[in-house]
């Protein structure tokens, strides 16, 4: 299978922005059904066989243990019970306000009570509008969803083997349904005093100090996919330390991306090698401007027993 297959946002800009939506309307299910976990682990999606789903959630929220997973092989929406019960329904063919409708249909035929506070989408140019008055956003191109999952798949696989390297405070890889990213972050102990205008998403987001690496699929800023790496707060001088060829550092917002496009890393001999070079240039590039102990933290093969004879099995 290639690695990394492309994925050029103009061959799919109106599916995206659909399931985009879709991700949004479960996503907010989630956040109201699952306990509160630090810096919003909570909140996003994880990989699985077939798509991504929810994990299990409810009980909190006065529900039965619940899942809600986006089946990207067969496009289908499925809910299931810890009881056993499951239901699903076809993703292509909806608009937004159609799939919002029949996701709480589906959820309450399982005896599930689904509450979205805020049934609208975050931080999108239609923001105000809510999903049940969404049918503008109609288009769901199988074939586009099914790539869009398999890059999600590979990228997932090269970030957990990234993650292998750093044994200090690590989130988990995960899909967040507001930014339509996939990223693992490399946390320090630095507290971070954000101020209360910030928000309450970035407060907790970024309670510490943070070097994060991820991949996204382009908007209308960026028009291509590319790997991303920053490093919060930003240091100064960031932007002079080196990255691999092809990546370069990228004005965002008040600071800066390390990017690597994904048309870069397609063209390397070896993608997969290229992607976690960039990552590690990027990292290397922010811990020691924030002034990490890297010897300490680094755990080569995803090891820190110091004894284990090379070549030891466990298994």
């Amino acid at each position: 299978m290639e690695l990394f297959p492309a994925v050029p946002l103009r061959d799919w800009a109106d599916t995206k922005e659909t399931l985009h939506r879709f991700l949004q309307v479960v996503g907010k299910i989630r956040l109201t059904s699952a306990p509160r976990r630090n810096h919003w682990w909570n909140a996003p999606y994880h990989l699985n066989g077939n798509g991504i789903t929810t994990r299990p959630m409810g009980v909190v929220d006065g529900n039965p243990v619940f899942t809600v997973d986006f089946d990207f092989v067969d496009h289908l929406l499925v809910a299931r019970t810890i009881d056993g019960r499951s239901a699903s329904f076809l993703l292509p063919g909806h608009s937004v306000a159609t799939f919002y409708r029949e996701v709480l249909a589906t959820l309450d035929g399982l005896g599930v009570h689904a509450r979205i506070p805020r049934p609208r989408p975050y931080d999108l140019p239609d923001s105000g509008r809510p999903f049940a008055e969404d049918v503008e956003h109609a288009h769901y191109d199988p074939e586009a969803a099914n790539r869009y999952w398999r890059v999600l798949s590979q990228v997932n696989m090269v970030l957990e083997e990234f993650a292998a390297g750093f044994s200090g405070k690590t989130s988990p890889v995960h899909h967040f349904w507001h930014t339509f990213d996939i990223a693992m972050t490399r946390f320090g102990e630095r507290v971070i005093d954000q101020p209360r205008k910030a928000g309450p998403l970035i407060r907790e987001a970024y309670s510490r100090d943070v070097v994060s690496f991820g991949f996204w699929f382009g908007d209308e800023n960026t028009g291509e996919p590319a790997f991303y790496s920053y490093t919060a707060p930003e240091p100064e001088g960031i932007t002079d330390r080196p990255l691999p060829s092809g990546a370069l550092w990228a004005p965002s917002g008040a600071g800066h991306l390390a990017l690597l496009p994904c048309a870069e890393a397609r063209r390397a001999p070896d993608p997969r090698s290229a992607v976690l070079a960039f990552y590690e240039a990027a990292y290397r590039a922010g811990a020691d401007l924030l002034g990490w102990d890297r010897a300490a933290l680094d755990c080569p093969s995803g090891v820190t027993d110091r004894l284990k004879a090379k070549g030891e099995q466990w298994s």
